[in-house]
């Protein structure tokens, strides 16, 4: 249960991350309300699934599916631009975290 609960953490991380940038600095309500919630969440999610997992493999696989997500999405949405390189980082950001999954 630990590593489902760690994915769905990283998913909310990913989410507070693109909420803080729509925030304008905290002067958008809705943002920075979405900002609160999965900041909370996405912390929450992560202390509970350390208690099975060592923190140093929870953090670097929260961090790297958060970071990717957030990444991905600002790509899919035109924020950001796509290149074959981005796209190939981001595929070495998660095989990464596989990989740390399959020798924790």
């Amino acid at each position: 249960m630990a590593w489902p609960l760690l994915i769905v953490s990283a998913v909310f991380e990913a989410v507070w991350a693109t909420a803080l940038g729509m925030s304008d600095g905290f002067s958008r309500p809705v943002p920075t309300a979405v900002f609160g919630i999965a900041l909370a969440v996405s912390m929450i999610g992560l202390a509970l699934a350390t208690r099975r997992i060592p923190i140093g493999v929870a953090y670097a696989v929260w961090i790297g599916i958060g970071a990717a997500l957030t990444v991905g999405y600002a790509m899919a949405t035109g924020a950001e631009t796509v290149s074959a390189a981005r796209i190939a980082f981001l595929g070495g950001i998660i095989a990464c975290v596989i990989g740390l999954k399959f020798v924790q």
